[in-house]
């Protein structure tokens, strides 16, 4: 691992995540530990992490609901046990899944007061997820022979119903844009934050707007990976791997704008963080989230906006432009083109609505009947 002064924001993330999946691991048996470093070299430290969050569910779960558990400390709950559960045990716990009250655990990535009573509500991508996450183990304790038999081969995968994408329109756009520019409908709190931001937060919506982007790839760029001689920059994808990524001339200009002013301002540093906080700090995920559902609520109100749906914004037009979904597949940093498929692909409200009117039917009426 690099020094700390030569992390970029992927590996600073990734050392967070691994203190987490270590803190988690001393809560949960030893066999769970085993399992986790079976798969540091395969999966990504996010992933692992969501396994040590939905293990550790699954046997809270056990130890309070099952009664083939009842006695057992999570620290202590035998691996040898978990291969005698039934179809009925894990169809039990899915839908114990639904809707569940803890007291003091974590949540997510955030600790919660001890104490305090925490709800969950677990939809068709939680559920399912929960279930991916078992498979895994349970796959490792049955190869490893710890378990004579693996039950969650007979459960089914939670039915995933798709969705539509949300997306803006070119109207809508020009809505956000402008709800940025002229602060209309801000609160006077929030107008004045505005003034200082306003050159950050149009370079930002314009990045997404333009190149596609993840949330956690925009706040993990440096200015030293722009490079305004190629309209380009470096990003880390999501797994780790750099790639580079183009934008066009009107993004060069808003950026420009921004850097400059970072210069005027003397927060200019080749190798700070191209997005900066009000505290001079790289700009966090949830303060992108909560800047682009400030403005949105104002241009957009009927709609939820968040960063992903901006980056759907952009795949939409994309794919509509070129037509081409291994191009869309490959800027928006799929590894796998079907994802791609799914969701822009597939017929498009667009599409849905030409094809309303594409076929008319007229009426043959003869002399008679007139």
């Amino acid at each position: 691992m690099p020094s700390s002064s030569k992390r970029n924001y992927h590996d600073e993330q990734s050392l967070k995540l691994n203190t987490k999946i270590r803190e988690i691991c001393k809560e949960l048996p030893p066999w769970f530990t085993d399992f986790i470093r079976a798969t540091s070299d395969t999966l990504e430290p996010r992933t692992r992490f969501n396994y040590c969050i939905d293990t550790r569910i699954f046997l809270n779960y056990l130890i309070s609901e099952n009664s083939k558990f009842y006695g057992y400390r999570l620290n202590n709950v035998e691996a040898e046990k978990l291969g005698e559960l039934t179809r009925r045990d894990l169809d039990l716990y899915l839908d114990y899944l639904s809707y569940y009250v803890r007291i003091g655990e974590t949540k997510g990535d955030s600790e919660d007061d001890l104490g305090t009573e925490t709800e969950y509500e677990n939809g068709e991508h939680g559920k399912a997820r929960k279930i991916a996450s078992l498979r895994s183990l349970f796959k490792y304790l049955y190869k490893s022979e710890i378990i004579k038999a693996n039950p969650t081969d007979l459960i089914p995968t939670p039915k995933i119903h798709e969705k539509s994408i949300t997306r803006l329109t070119p109207e809508e756009v020009s809505s956000l844009i402008k709800a940025v520019n002229n602060g209309e409908g801000l609160s006077d709190r929030q107008r004045s934050y505005q003034k200082k931001t306003l050159k950050r937060d149009i370079a930002m919506i314009t990045l997404f707007l333009t190149t596609g982007i993840r949330v956690s790839e925009l706040v993990g760029i440096d200015i030293e990976d722009v490079d305004f001689e190629t309209n380009s920059f470096r990003v880390i994808r999501k797994g780790g791997n750099e790639s580079i990524l183009y934008f066009n001339r009107d993004t060069a200009a808003v950026l420009n704008d921004y850097i400059q002013e970072r210069q005027n301002t003397g927060t200019y540093d080749r190798s700070s963080p191209l997005f900066i906080s009000m505290q001079n700090k790289r700009i966090t995920v949830r303060a992108v989230e909560n800047l682009i559902k400030k403005y949105a609520m104002i241009a957009v109100p009927l709609k939820k906006i968040t960063p992903h749906k901006l980056r759907s914004t952009f795949g939409t037009m994309l794919y509509q432009n070129t037509g081409d979904i291994y191009l869309v597949a490959d800027v928006l940093g799929h590894k796998d083109v079907n994802t791609t498929r799914k969701h822009y692909a597939a017929q498009s409200e667009d599409n849905r609505k030409y094809a309303a009117n594409a076929v008319k039917i007229t009426e043959n009426r003869s002399e008679d009947e007139e």
